[in-house]
């Protein structure tokens, strides 16, 4: 019984491969939503503001990066939860598939939000005419809150690398 249990167990690991494969369709919806912003703004290239095209770059780089973050947990996640990838020896391999566990994911994770985050905080001080100070206080607080968990995640990663090395 426990052995049909198992087994049971570990081929609903494929439930998870649609749930990648959603995030494929949703990476295409950011590219899609990436080559609207940037058409949208071409004819307004020679009249905008200096700060609105500041603006809108940083809502490209934004997007570039949700994009990689959602490649990045794809590819990593099926790999380390579903099955390895096997890719044709023709197709170029990305260096670090593969190479990346779960909790290598988790700090890569971590980090890509730290830096989403800060792109919102940059366009949050871009705009900040614009903005009331206790919502400027607020980003600040979610940022550093975002800063201080990818810290301690980073921290207690390496402290459980370094115990299971001992």
């Amino acid at each position: 019984m426990e052995r049909i249990v198992e087994n049971l167990m570990y081929s609903l690991r494929w439930l998870l491969a649609p749930i990648y494969l959603g995030l494929s369709l949703a990476v295409m919806l950011l590219g899609i939503k990436f080559f609207q912003e940037l058409f949208h703004a071409i004819p307004l290239i020679f009249t905008m503001p200096e700060v609105d095209l500041i603006l809108l770059t940083l809502t490209l780089i934004d997007i570039a990066l949700v994009g990689g973050l959602l490649v990045m947990v794809m590819l990593s996640g099926y790999e380390n939860f579903v099955s390895t990838l096997n890719i044709s020896g023709d197709t170029e391999k990305l260096a670090w598939l593969g190479k990346i566990d779960s909790g290598g994911l988790k700090n890569k994770v971590a980090a890509s939000i730290v830096a989403i985050s800060s792109i919102h905080l940059l366009k949050v001080f871009m705009n900040a005419e614009n903005t009331s100070v206790e919502k400027i206080k607020w980003y600040v607080i979610i940022h550093l809150t975002f800063v201080g968990s990818a810290f301690a995640m980073g921290y207690l990663d390496k402290l459980t690398r370094k115990s299971a090395n001992d």
